[in-house]
């Protein structure tokens, strides 16, 4: 027979490491890895953690050594955008460049970053982070302290850059819009935790308030708030998230909304297409409906789950959303789904003013979700109570007296 040929579009962690399960399980035939951006596969997490706090040196967040590819005998072709996939006959067409066919394709395309529509948005010295150079220029912006910084969005990014812009002793100003940080991923009682903390080392949050403009002649100079406040700023950090890189999909005719649609084994509409990572709105069999999830757990697991379907595994991928986030003196772990409206209350075990302490939401007395802060080695109890599904005993469950394998 032919030699079979798999392409993957999207040189990410998930791409990457889908291509490495490849060949670890024993497909001999021909990978090409192909990606937009001119550097290697890498992961995103240290970009705004250790990467951006020049922590870690940049070759650590690579999936692979440079020579691993030739190794292999995975052709990596960077520079390389996807212009459009012919799926009659099973080619992907390079934006420059000759067709490459496929017997299987995934796609990991990923996902970039909402940007701001507001008057004065183009102006130099506001950021945006997804890439590897998006990190090394906002390090360089913040890197020698004393800059006016306004961060734009109280998410996870928001929270963790403007974590990094306090480090390095800037100012720091960060506008968000919901009424807590996080409002819309963890809800009110855990975001007005997170807005402790930056309080606490010496940020200025205007919650309830949107960025209406930029001023500045050519370079920014001041950041217009909803409420009509003019914030002085040397540096604009927009963290208001991210919209999944679906065109190529969409343009192809596979089936998409948030995300390319894959059922469990991260089959397209396409059975020779798959989608895994940030682009991917997968069928959870636990939780039985769809989720698109971000986090770097999700591309590190997900890209070798569409391998294996690829080679025709049976293949069920039902992975616990997980996420962690380092600020200041604060690490946590976050595993399952708790964006409001699939709780119904949160409650706590452990020390919450000396940030030690695990936060569980609950549903119908079940838990969906926990973080661990400043606690550790938990993560795996965690997500077995909610593997369970079913109703714990609540005065069990905060009292930090008895163990979580015993809930």
């Amino acid at each position: 027979m032919p030699e079979e040929t798999f392409v993957i579009v999207g040189a990410s962690l998930a791409g990457a490491k889908a291509a490495e399960t490849l060949r670890e399980e024993g497909f001999g035939g021909r990978i090409v890895l192909m990606g937009e951006e001119i550097e290697r596969p890498y992961e995103r997490p240290p970009l705004s953690k250790g990467f951006l706090l020049g922590q870690e040196p940049r070759d650590k967040a690579h999936v692979h050594p440079a020579d691993w590819y030739e190794k292999h005998d995975v052709e990596l072709r960077l520079g390389t955008a996807a212009g459009r996939i012919d799926r009659a006959a099973k080619q992907v067409w390079p934006v420059s460049g000759e067709p490459v066919g496929y017997d299987r394709l995934l796609l990991t395309t990923g996902a970039s970053p909402r940007h701001l529509d507001v008057p004065g948005s183009k102006l130099q010295g506001i950021h945006y982070l997804r890439s590897m150079g998006d990190s090394a220029q906002l390090r360089e912006a913040i890197a020698h302290g004393g800059r006016r910084v306004v961060v734009a969005g109280a998410g996870w990014i928001g929270l963790e850059t403007a974590a990094a812009a306090r480090t390095y002793r800037n100012d720091v100003t960060l506008i968000e819009p919901e009424p807590t940080p996080l409002h819309g991923v963890v809800g009110p009682e855990v975001g007005e935790i997170f807005a402790g903390l930056h309080r606490e080392h010496g940020v200025d949050l205007r919650l309830d308030q949107g960025v209406a403009g930029f001023w500045g002649a050519g370079q920014v100079s001041a950041v217009v708030t909803s409420g009509g406040a003019e914030i002085p700023a040397d540096v604009v950090i927009v963290g208001i998230g991210v919209k999944p890189n679906m065109a190529l999909a969409e343009e192809a005719g596979l089936d998409v909304s948030d995300g390319i649609l894959v059922d469990e084994s991260m089959r397209t509409s396409d059975p020779d297409i798959f989608a895994a990572g940030d682009v991917a709105a997968a069928y959870h069999p636990l939780l039985g409906r769809r989720i698109r999830v971000e986090h770097w757990a999700n591309a590190l697991d997900g890209g070798p789950a569409a391998a294996r379907a690829m080679l025709g595994r049976d293949v069920s991928y039902d992975k616990i959303p997980y996420f962690f986030s380092d600020q200041y003196d604060m690490g946590m772990e976050m595993a399952g789904t708790s964006a409001p409206g699939e709780y119904d209350e949160v409650v706590f075990r452990g020390d919450r003013e000396g940030m030690e302490f695990i936060a569980f939401w609950l549903a119908g007395g079940r838990v969906v979700a926990g973080m661990n802060v400043n606690v550790w080695d938990v993560t795996d109890d965690i997500q077995a109570l909610i593997r369970a599904g079913r109703e714990v005993d609540r005065d069990r469950l905060t009292d930090a007296k008895v163990p979580l394998t015993e809930v």
